[in-house]
């Protein structure tokens, strides 16, 4: 029974550990996701990871990804920026391959 329970222990570990790192991966996407777009609004420094902290904060709305889309297409459409969703959405992507690879790699 003992070793039922440290494996039932082991796997909540492993569990609750995936989750903390999804989400150290999720919110690194978003920051960079924020620089990127705070680039394309010609903001730079303080204003852009200003605006990389509103981006994160914008995931917290809903799960998934559709609030933090809509957070910058409505922010690249308003101040007149050309770029279509497939390519913010392909960026998203990307930036999250990049993400994972920065926080395994402990940055």
């Amino acid at each position: 029974m003992a070793g039922f329970d440290d494996r039932k222990k082991g796997q909540e570990g492993k569990f609750a550990h995936d989750q903390e790192m999804e989400f150290k991966v999720m919110v690194r996407r978003n920051k960079l996701l924020g620089l990127w777009v705070a680039e394309l609004l010609g903001k730079t420094g303080a204003d852009a990871e200003a605006y990389a902290k509103e981006v994160i904060i914008s995931d917290m709305e809903e799960k998934g990804d559709e609030d933090v889309f809509r957070k910058v297409r409505g922010d690249l459409d308003a101040a007149n920026v050309e770029m279509s969703d497939h390519r913010v959405r392909r960026q998203m992507e990307e930036l999250l391959a990049s993400a994972r690879e920065q926080i395994a790699a402990g940055n």
